[in-house]
């Protein structure tokens, strides 16, 4: 799914949305506030036309009550007053009320080409005392955008239902919003939870964008040097790569300063659906849940039921989750691009930096339903084809679980990773296309259903690149298994350009392979489905093959001892298929290099550098 630029829009009506419902809070509480303490008693006061502007920002209500106070008219309209000298902290930890009623608040703001406006309806505050709300309501909102974002029109509007907040504090909203601090000062709770029901947004270009809830706990902040306030203007023109080095710089510690000064202990978002219905090809997106959470067991992310459908095809996934994420390496390099002096130009290595910890990703259930045309490396149906399928027909593929580990990366590359997929199933007409298993569907399998591993580790300071495991297995096929070490693997061999990574490779070595193939029924189709296309009986073409291993390799090997060990252990394997293992170690510390084997004068040469073993089973 591709959205324009233009629909940026409405991810900041969102998100302005969001951060209505903190100022809206806060509203009536705009000015100094003198507590009447000794002086009246338990009142209601009501206002009309309340009209407060705050930047780009302005907020309207034609009534607000507030009951149970002790608060004159006057000290009310005295709150509102736009140049009070008190600080805001200080006026709302003496707000006091038994509730707060809005009946309509509207909320505009301007910013660039872009105009927002949200209505909220009936909105309460109820418990107010000493600047904290224990529980915040409106019945619901209605939202709209207009105007126009990097010459591209971006109208639109969109929903709120019920919305909740428990425990909002506007003291702490207030000292975060406009005044100072280090960065560094005590996290201070914005609310204890959160919750909106029934959010959809939709737009002119046909994009359709739908919550059935969405909930939250434990929003935290710390005081920043620029006031949040002024490190979201400067997060808005973030960039990197910008001429103007001193600019820069600031736009990069503004952006560290945001990522270590916010804090939300949970968030769940539940039927989301996300649908683009005017596109040359309709897409529809949904996710039954997304959940997040900072702490605990189930510390990530997680997605579950998801379905998308667009471009011919059908996918759901049953759950989908990331674990171990860290912007630790992205604020390292944040940090050092916003020191003085840093250099002029952000470099390719910069931007590679950024890349945070990824950590674990989990997925379970994978479904998928592609046109037969659209499978990689099929070729187009012939009659010839015992695996030829209509043009319009339709390929599955399945994928039971799967995980992807990665470690922390060195300039923006994982030093260590492993990808594990378990229950690949997809017919065999998928890789028809591709060499050697291609031939699967003559050896007689329509389906396959396959297990694969790799895993590596790079030692910077060895120079090495462990190959741990990297296997394949499928039913009724057997299992092909790989390890090895590979010597002189700098951190230029990671470099993006081409010519700098190939050049490294020159001098990657071969110290250790090991390589073990397990028959699990591969081996016996194969010899049937060959022995048929010779015209011999399958004993005939097995014993061909034995005496090929005894006499043949050895002969292109060299003779040597090892050649014999091989051939041997091969020809025991074809007489009687089990378990074939080889491993080699390169006699030298270094390895065997490029140059070792293109300047060796025959297999034999190569042989004679490395320690060999060979068994069958």
């Amino acid at each position: 799914m591709t959205l324009s630029s233009g629909r940026r829009g409405f991810r900041q009506a969102v998100l302005a949305s969001v951060c209505s419902l903190a100022v809206l809070s806060a509203l009536p509480a705009a000015g100094p506030v003198r507590a009447q303490e000794a002086a009246s008693a338990v009142q209601d006061v009501s206002l009309q036309d309340v009209v407060l502007n705050f930047g780009g920002m302005r907020l309207s209500a034609p009534q607000m009550t507030a009951s149970g106070t002790r608060l004159s008219k006057e000290d009310l309209l005295a709150i509102l007053k736009a140049d009070g000298k008190e600080p805001w902290a200080a006026r709302l930890a003496r707000l006091d009320a038994g509730s707060l009623a809005i009946p309509e608040l509207r909320i505009e703001q301007t910013s660039g080409g872009m105009r927002q406006a949200a209505i909220y309806r009936d909105v309460v505050a109820r418990g107010v005392h000493a600047g904290r709300i224990a529980e915040l309501t409106s019945a619901g909102a209605a939202v709209t955008v207009a105007g126009a974002m990097e010459g591209k029109s971006a109208n639109g509007d969109g929903s709120y239902g019920k919305i909740r907040a428990e425990d909002v504090d506007l003291a702490a909203l207030a000292r975060l919003s406009t005044e100072p601090g280090d960065g560094k000062g005590p996290w201070q709770r914005l609310y204890a939870a959160f919750s909106v029901e029934s959010i959809a947004f939709k737009d002119e270009r046909g994009t359709q964008v739908s919550f059935a809830r969405l909930a939250g706990r434990d929003f935290s902040g710390r005081q920043l040097p620029t006031t949040w306030n002024g490190a979201f203007d400067a997060f808005k023109g973030l960039d990197l790569m910008q001429a103007d080095p001193a600019a820069r710089a600031k736009a990069a510690g503004n952006a560290a300063n945001l990522i270590e000064a916010v804090s939300v202990g949970s968030l769940e978002a539940t039927g989301l659906r996300v649908q683009e219905t005017k596109a040359d090809t309709p897409i529809d997106l949904t996710i039954d849940r997304l959940a997040y959470a900072s702490t605990g067991a189930d510390a990530g992310i997680s997605l579950s039921g998801i379905g998308f459908t667009g471009t011919g095809s059908r996918s759901t996934i049953s759950k989908l989750s990331l674990s171990g994420f860290s912007l630790e390496p992205t604020l390292a390099t944040l940090r050092q691009l916003s020191k003085p002096g840093a250099a002029a130009v952000v470099s390719d290595a910069d931007m590679r930096r950024l890349t945070p910890v990824i950590g674990t990703l989990l997925l379970s259930g994978l479904s998928l339903d592609l046109p037969s045309d659209a499978a990689p490396g099929r070729k187009a149906p012939s009659p010839a084809d015992p695996l030829a399928k209509p043009s319009n027909g339709t390929l599955h593929v399945g994928l039971r679980d799967a995980s992807m580990t990665f470690g922390p990366p060195k300039d923006g590359v994982p030093v260590a990773s492993r990808l594990s997929l378990s229950g690949l199933t997809m017919p065999a007409s998928v890789v028809s296309g591709f060499p050697v298993l291609g031939s699967l569907g003559l050896y007689g399998y329509r389906d396959l259903d396959l297990n694969i591993v790799a895993d590596s580790a790079w030692d910077e300071s060895a120079k090495e690149l462990a190959l741990r495991e990297v296997s394949v297995s499928g039913k009724d096929m057997g299992t092909l298994h790989l390890n090895a070490t590979l010597g002189g693997i700098g951190p230029e061999i990671f470099d993006p350009d081409a010519a700098t990574s190939g050049f490294a490779m020159l001098s990657a070595t071969a110290k250790t392979l090991d390589l073990k193939v397990q028959n699990g029924g591969l081996y016996d189709r194969f010899i049937d489905a060959t022995s048929k296309s010779l015209s011999l009986k399958p004993d005939e073409l097995r014993k061909e093959y034995v005496t090929a291993c005894l006499i043949g390799i050895p002969v292109i090997l060299g003779n040597s001892p090892a050649a014999k060990a091989i051939g041997a252990a091969m020809g025991k394997f074809a007489a009687k298929p089990g378990t074939l293992s080889i491993s080699a170690r390169a006699k030298g510390d270094a390895g065997l290099g490029v140059v070792d084997f293109s300047t060796a004068t025959s297999p034999a040469a190569v042989l004679d550098k490395l320690d060999v073993s060979a068994s069958a089973e």
